[in-house]
């Protein structure tokens, strides 16, 4: 019997690792996917030194590339 609980008890385990896995790395939620420029969605503008004004990300990671906006 104990034999039977410690198998059901690993084959569950098994099943919800493999769950967040799948969940996680096949079907991530939308707060980890990030735009063309490898930036995620959800990240806070960065202050200009020049002008002490907030700027997006994407306008910065643009610049760097050197892009035209």
């Amino acid at each position: 019997m104990a034999r039977f609980l410690m198998r059901a008890y690993l084959a569950v385990s098994l099943a919800i690792c493999a769950w967040g896995v799948w969940k996680v790395y096949l079907h991530p939620p939308a707060s980890m996917k990030v735009n063309r420029d490898g930036v995620p969605y959800f990240t806070p503008p960065v202050i200009d030194p020049a002008t002490g004004k907030p700027i997006p990300v994407e306008v910065l990671v643009r610049h760097y590339k050197g892009e035209k906006p």
